[in-house]
């Protein structure tokens, strides 16, 4: 990526702090995502990145705080338009429509694209994933862990992302898919996609990401380039086993 597009400013969040009902589970943190980067946020359980992911996206409302895209507020603007405006989530636990067929979960992807560009779109994601090409017409609950999870990446491609947020992609998966995952992830940031990733799996997020930020209980403890992140200490004794 040129200089001028990494400098560019995709997503900011500022001090945005997420409430259910009582409990207070995003405690004011602030971060940025630029054109051309991957950045992931890491951390145990309950720290609340997939609840940042799913305030970012429309699904929860900050209490109080500002999310920009692209340097417009988006807080409050439901998830259906975040689609619209060039965002893509790609939840925790796949959630591919299991009754419908491969084809039929990517068709439902493009719902905010013009009807006519959907084919060319198809034919991108199917390029990308061959095994969803062979199983176009098979039912999505009848795939394999490794097989959902690349439908569900293949779903949200199909609104043409300008940032795609992946939650947990890795999870569940057997380490040889894992890798393949991976491969994928780093494939779509070389083709010039934007990538927001949250995973439990350090080690893999940090060995791609060029950015990082590390949660605890809500709050962002460590941030700062992968590699950095991926040497300090802390992190290596929380999260990478010493």
């Amino acid at each position: 990526m040129s200089e001028a597009n990494v400098s560019k400013t995709l997503l900011k969040v500022d001090d945005i702090h997420v409430y259910y009902g009582s409990i207070h589970a995003i405690k004011g943190i602030s971060f940025e995502v630029n054109e051309g980067e991957i950045v992931t946020l890491i951390g145990a359980n309950g720290a609340g990145k997939s609840t940042t992911l799913n305030t970012v996206s429309g699904l929860l409302k900050p209490r109080s705080g500002v999310i920009t895209f692209e340097g417009r507020s988006i807080v409050g603007i439901g998830a259906s338009k975040v689609v619209g405006l060039g965002m893509a989530l790609c939840p925790e636990g796949r959630r591919v429509f299991q009754q419908m067929t491969v084809r039929e979960n990517l068709e439902m992807g493009g719902f905010s694209r013009p009807k006519e560009e959907i084919p060319a779109s198809l034919e991108d994601v199917f390029q990308r994933f061959p095994r969803l090409k062979e199983r176009e017409k098979q039912v999505a609950g009848t795939l394999s862990g490794g097989e959902q999870q690349m439908l569900a990446m293949g779903r949200a491609l199909m609104s043409k992302p300008k940032l795609l947020m992946l939650d947990e992609p890795s999870m569940g998966l057997a380490p040889i898919l894992v890798e393949q995952i991976f491969d994928i992830i780093k494939e779509l940031h070389r083709a010039g996609t934007t990538i927001l990733l949250v995973e439990q799996n350090a080690q893999m997020a940090l060995s791609v990401a060029d950015r990082a930020y590390v949660l605890g209980t809500g709050k962002i403890t460590i941030s700062g380039d992968a590699a950095e992140v991926l040497a300090d200490d802390r992190v290596r004794a929380a999260y990478l086993g010493g």
